[in-house]
């Protein structure tokens, strides 16, 4: 029971409230699209990420007392504010959270993670998840990744989602939160440690960084993860009996083989010929070739297995499907896609392969289906709101993205994404060029679209989407103008092979640093030209 003095801490902020309205006690005043909104400072950086991150880090606002925030409307802001005091959300929750989205950063990331579940918005949540994912390197530099919880970094180092440059990047990163608290946290490295993919390391790094931290020298558990490393690098015959998530790179750890599958030769007929490059050596070489022809054909790769889906033979488009496995060297047929498709869009996502739209032989799809390795089966899905054919499949973000296209009249500039856990199609923003015939790849967590054939030109244009700021900006022009052109993601690059200028078909290759801004020549193909099927298989 309570006596009459004492304080509910449950009254705190709906009497913090009444005082706002009283406009006593205020010492900020947010100002957008000319209205005025009294606050107090520890509310706002008490209840909100953003606000905290403004008032708690030094920034220059934390010294103001009015503070004026562009690309937010008013509502949206007020809605924020009244939810500060309150707790209670309001119909504008989700303008609130593609505004915070918006100014997500490395630094911030964590924080919003958590705000978002609080706010109960998965789009926040999920979008916020992403990010992480794809900016670990970034975020594990910052305070917040320093301050998680056991629970919460280990959840983080077991993720196969995170895009890092190789796991070195992770095994820092480990360390950096071990050594923050050493004396509480040392009794968890062994456990930690074991997240880490030490066989995907250097043997050189293993010996000279890993192997001479004082607290892993310290630990037989860690020795013995240690050992085992280097077991698999110093005896290769012994890989197979190895093989455990630790010896798989991350999905996203893109490292491997360009291959280069079907597509049409100088005169105009379909081919079954493979070959593969290697980054390293800087050439190609030939790879077991498909057992049938196939041009205009869909690629995805899962697990250093690749997957040749559909496509036209010179006289018949196919539903018939066959995989590449590398460790074996040799290709085998699954289960037939439910209809036949050439001209197609293909990506995985996961464990799972989605094919969408192309032609069969009769008009342009909107259908999809989608491809489960497991059982080898497939099933369909909800259509896409237009039929594409010679469009472009993505996955970004764990959503399908669908780009371009025709319909057999129009040639379009148009985008949706699929929601697989709706099963619904949405409108996404639109490209900034209309292009059939085009490539798409992810890199560095932004969506790049180029070439293509916009109706009357061959185009040699680039364009790239950032998910988080919702929109599309023009990067540099690769060096010819490419129609069905194949595109890719690889050791940090992107690389676009093939394709038709409107005089020749292309056996050139072209690659793009995005740190540079800059399209370069690579050596060019020995058994394709024109347009091919493209995927990139893992390097064990």
């Amino acid at each position: 029971m309570h006596s009459e003095n004492e304080c509910d801490p449950n009254e705190a902020f709906p009497l913090m409230a009444g005082i706002r309205r009283q406009g006593k006690l205020c010492d900020v005043v947010i100002k957008v699209d000319g209205q005025h909104f009294s606050a107090h400072k520890i509310v706002l950086a008490s209840t909100i990420p953003y606000f905290h991150a403004m008032f708690m880090n030094d920034m220059v606002e934390s010294r103001k007392m009015e503070i004026e925030i562009k690309s937010i409307d008013a509502t949206a802001l007020e809605a924020l504010v009244n939810f500060a005091y309150t707790g209670k959300l309001t119909k504008v929750r989700d303008a609130c959270a593609n505004y915070l989205l918006q100014r997500i950063h490395p630094q911030n990331a964590l924080g919003f993670r958590h705000f978002a579940e609080s706010l109960g918005s998965s789009t926040l949540a999920d979008s916020a998840e992403k990010y992480i994912e794809w900016y670990f390197h970034e975020v594990s530099q910052h305070e917040e990744y320093l301050s998680l919880s056991l629970a919460e970094i280990k959840n983080l180092l077991n993720k196969n989602d995170l895009r890092v440059d190789n796991e070195e990047q992770v095994f820092e990163a480990c360390m950096r939160w071990v050594k923050h608290d050493i004396e509480k946290r040392k009794e968890f490295l062994p456990e930690l440690l074991s997240l880490v993919r030490l066989p995907l390391l250097s043997p050189l790094y293993i010996t000279d960084r890993v192997r001479n931290e004082e607290q892993i020298r310290y630990s037989i558990q860690c020795r013995d993860l240690v050992d085992e490393a280097l077991t698999f690098h110093l005896i290769p015959e012994r890989r197979a009996l190895m093989e455990s998530f630790r010896t798989e790179p991350r999905i996203c750890d893109i490292n491997g083989y360009i291959f280069v599958v079907g597509g049409l030769n100088r005169h105009g007929d379909s081919l079954s010929t493979v070959e593969y490059y290697d980054p390293k050596l800087e050439m190609w070489k030939l790879a077991p070739p498909m057992s049938m022809m196939r041009s205009r054909l869909g690629v995805a790769v899962i697990k250093r297995k690749l997957y040749a889906f559909g496509g036209y033979n010179g006289r018949d488009r196919l539903s018939s499907v066959e995989v590449y496995d590398d460790i074996q060297k040799k290709w085998n047929m699954v289960t037939p896609m439910l209809c036949k498709r050439s001209a197609l869009g293909a990506t995985a996502l996961g464990d799972i392969i989605y094919v969408c739209g192309g032609y069969d032989g009769v008009t342009s799809l909107n259908s999809v289906e989608r491809y489960h390795p497991s059982t080898n089966s497939w099933c369909s899905l909800a259509p896409m709101n237009k039929s594409r054919s010679a469009g472009a499949v993505i996955a970004c973000y764990g959503h399908i993205y669908a780009l371009g296209g025709h319909d057999g009249l129009s040639i379009f500039d148009s985008v949706e994404k699929y929601n697989p856990a709706t099963n619904t199609w949405t409108e996404a923003p639109p490209m900034l060029t209309k292009r059939c015939r085009l490539g798409v790849a992810m890199l560095g967590g932004k969506l790049y679209a180029c070439g293509g054939y916009d109706g009357s030109s061959f185009l040699q244009t680039v364009e790239m989407f950032d998910p988080i700021t919702n929109k599309w900006a023009y990067v540099a022009p690769m060096n010819a103008q490419r129609s069905r052109v194949a595109l890719t993601a690889n050791m940090g690059k992107l690389w676009a092979v093939g394709g038709y200028d409107g005089i020749s078909n292309l056996v050139t290759v072209e690659v793009y640093d995005p740190k540079l801004n800059e399209w370069k020549y690579a050596a060019d193909m020995i058994a394709h030209e024109g347009g091919v099927g493209l995927g990139v298989i893992s390097v064990p």
